[in-house]
């Protein structure tokens, strides 16, 4: 050794032992190898007076991380150390004392006898974004052992953090060449090995939880925990929210007596002490998500009230300055709105500037409403009266017409231009507008008459017009009559005899006019089908109208908006609203003139109302809880007549289906619907996520659709209703005899 100069490790290059010329030193002089005289850190030597004493070891620090291939480490630039990359024998650094060597990453392979097959390409991404942002070291070691080739390494644990390190090679953040700490196993050991680390339990969810919310608590932005672990910042807000659930509920988790649902139910308060009343207020067979979140946002408004979408959505309540109360793990809902003063106040200011409108019409009155109000079927009303148009107007609104309907064709043929769409929109405007001339409201039912500006069913807007409050109905000379009045001032009508029967009596004749009525209709087929159409229309065209047909007929309409997890992209829903409108334009306004109406109506045109109207009642909505299992399946029977092709209204997406099914119903979906091995290609995916997409792409354009929504073939049919017999007898075993 030169004088002055720093002795060679024994830990750098070949494993070799210090050279004898150490003991031929000064009597006085001491000598420490590879590290400060007065660090404790490191294996020292010390020499005194010729005489060799014991060493003490202690393990060395890891070795500094490779810099990023921009700083140099991959085009041959030295290292911050200073030194330049190994070569050759010499790439292998080993500490005897740790059983710890350095091998470059392209001399890793992956071991044969690692139990660990399958590795999540999202889970790789994450370990790889933890690597880079603590400095690309490893927090723990690979485990190898010698390879079939000289100076190949199998790594037996660790598959991943290799995976993860060739990611950032591949990305170009490290050379290729970058060094790993590892320790040596031996081959015999390699799957026993491999099976303790991959057998290792999990951290447990919640702590994963409190240690996020750790982070945040120290200061660290969202985005920076989302990047130091490879996470969405959504993934990071939802796992904060479940921290942030009372320490008594998260217990409960912890010890299995809550589930993941239920848990993530609760981020939707912030208030432990409710939280947990609502946790002991609800039975246990009541304790699903939904009737937690329901119990816990009780006094909140849901984003899909009818308030909320009637004003634009929360995105023009938060506009207006409105806090909402946001729930992570509801993909239905977009949150709840916490001020309901303001969203009250936001909803009146957008009726009244639509009834500014409407009292420009010389109303009499016109009042706001929320929601329809009470008794509103019971109050007499005026309706429009038929306008002529003038011969001008006729003749722009015919010229009107007939461009809508080229353009309509065009549209349909896919020969239209590309501003077709936009001129179809602007010509129906100015149809509608003339159309409207068409009807008119007497001077008298203005000037005694007025409308309610209110929100309908749906959150949309609603003007109802020709009401008359009992205050202000006229009252006639007969009412005037019958209540003693005069009907002149000053002057008494004489009283006219009146004949009179008893309830009785009237029951007994009236009975025989229905009789009558009931073997005539069922001999004129014309004006019964006439009669069955009124009947229905009233219930679906004209509500709280029903009662002014002679028929006993009654229709329920399910209303399937509340059945659907996205109603707006139901097409068959959309179409079906659309036909409504249309028809709504062609009726009556006043119901008491619909069967007049329905008189003057050629044959094929009653029989595409009653076709509507019978519409209406179709139901093959299979609920958790339902006494029409028949029903439902005679709607199969139904298709079938229809020939209904299901795949043109319903399409099997993410969205529509994967998401909402469990991974097992996702292969088997993938399998019939594209073979075994396309099922098996979703099998692969580590996560559901993941499983979703690529089921998604697979059935794309395959017209698979769910067994629940298609139409069932006959045999099956028959099947199915075999079956729903013998369950009704085993109930009923005395229906069987």
């Amino acid at each position: 050794m030169e004088k002055g100069g720093a002795a060679p490790s024994p830990l750098q290059g070949e494993n070799r032992s210090p050279r004898p010329s150490f003991a031929r030193a000064w009597p006085d002089a001491s000598c420490r190898i590879g590290a400060d005289p007065h660090s404790g850190s490191s294996a020292s030597l010390r020499l005194r007076l010729g005489r060799v004493i014991p060493l003490r070891f202690v393990s060395l620090p890891p070795s500094p991380p490779a810099v990023p291939h921009e700083l140099g480490s991959r085009s041959g630039a030295p290292a911050p150390s200073g030194r330049k990359p190994l070569r050759g024998k010499r790439e292998i650094r080993r500490n005897i004392m740790t059983e710890t060597i350095t091998i470059p990453l392209n001399k890793l392979d992956v071991d044969p006898k690692n139990v660990r097959k399958t590795y999540s390409a999202e889970g790789i991404k994450e370990l790889a974004a933890t690597i880079r942002a603590d400095g690309y070291r490893l927090l723990q070691n690979l485990i190898v052992r010698k390879g079939d080739k000289k100076g190949r390494y199998f790594v037996t644990a660790g598959g991943r953090r290799r995976a993860a390190l060739l990611l950032l090679a591949e990305a170009g953040e490290i050379a290729k060449a970058f060094p790993v700490e590892c320790k040596q196993r031996e081959a015999e050991d390699a799957t026993a090995i491999s099976l303790t680390e991959n057998l290792h339990e999990p951290m447990h969810p919640a702590d994963q939880f409190e240690a996020f919310n750790a982070l945040a608590q120290e200061g660290k932005a969202i985005a920076d925990i989302a990047a130091r672990f490879g996470a969405t910042e959504t993934i990071v807000c939802k796992r904060l929210a479940l921290a942030r659930v009372s320490p008594v509920l998260l217990q409960m988790f912890r010890d299995e007596d809550m589930s993941f649902a239920q848990l993530s139910a609760f981020t939707v308060s912030d208030d432990h002490q409710r939280q947990v009343e609502v946790w002991s207020a609800l039975p246990s067979w009541n304790r699903d998500a939904f009737s937690i979140r329901r119990a816990l946002t009780e006094e909140l408004v849901a984003a899909t009230d009818k308030r909320v979408q009637f004003i634009g959505g929360l995105a023009a309540y938060e506009a207006a300055g409105g806090a909402v109360k946001r729930d992570l793990f509801d993909e239905r809902n977009a949150g709840y709105v916490t001020d309901t003063v303001l969203l009250e106040k936001l909803v009146a200011e957008k009726l009244e500037a639509a009834a500014e409108a409407v009292r420009a019409e010389g109303w009499k009155w016109v009042e706001c409403r929320a929601s329809m109000p009470e008794g509103l079927h019971s109050m007499e009303r005026h309706y429009p009266e038929d306008v002529s148009l003038s011969e001008e107007d006729q003749a722009v609104l015919d010229a009107a017409q007939a461009e809508y309907d080229e353009l309509a064709e065009l549209i349909e043929s896919g020969a239209a231009a590309d501003e077709a769409e936009a001129k179809l929109e602007e010509v129906e405007k100015r149809i509608d507008a003339l159309t409207a001339r068409t009807e008119a409201y007497s001077p008298e039912a203005l000037a005694n008459g007025g409308a309610f500006v209110m929100l309908d069913y749906y959150g949309r807007l609603s003007i109802e017009r020709g009401f008359v409050k009992p205050d202000d109905a006229e009252v006639t000379d007969e009412e005037k009559a019958d209540e003693g009045l005069p009907s002149v001032a000053g002057e008494a009508k004489p009283a006219i005899p009146t004949v009179t029967h008893s309830a009785a009596l009237i029951e007994d004749l009236t009975a025989h006019k229905t009789a009558a009525l009931r073997i005539e209709l069922a001999n004129n087929p014309d004006v019964a089908l006439i009669a069955v159409v009124h009947a229905m229309l009233l219930q679906v065209a004209y509500p709280y109208n029903s009662e002014q047909s002679a028929l006993q007929l009654s229709i329920t309409h399910e209303r399937l908006k509340l059945s659907m997890k996205d109603a707006e992209s139901c097409k068959g829903l959309a179409a079906f609203n659309d036909l409504s409108e249309n028809y709504g334009h062609h009726l009556p306004g006043n119901p008491a003139d619909l069967f007049d109406w329905l008189l003057e109506q050629p044959q094929d045109t009653l029989l595409s109302l009653l076709a509507f109207g019978a519409a209406h009642a179709v139901n093959a909505v299979e609920k958790k809880f339902t006494d029409r299992k028949k029903g439902i399946e005679q709607a199969n029977q139904l298709g079938r007549a229809l020939n209904v092709d299901m795949p043109k209204w319903f399409e099997t997406t993410g969205d529509s289906y994967f998401k909402h099914v469990n991974r097992t119903t996702i292969e088997l979906a993938v399998a019939e619907a594209k073979g075994r091995e396309a099922g098996l290609s979703v099998k692969a995916a580590a996560k559901k996520t993941e499983a979703v997409m690529v089921a998604e792409r697979l059935v794309a354009g395959s017209g698979w659709i769910p067994a629940p929504v298609r139409i069932a073939a006959a045999d099956e049919a028959r099947s199915v209703e075999h079956e729903m017999d013998i369950e009704d007898n085993e109930q009923f075993p005395e229906a069987a005899e």
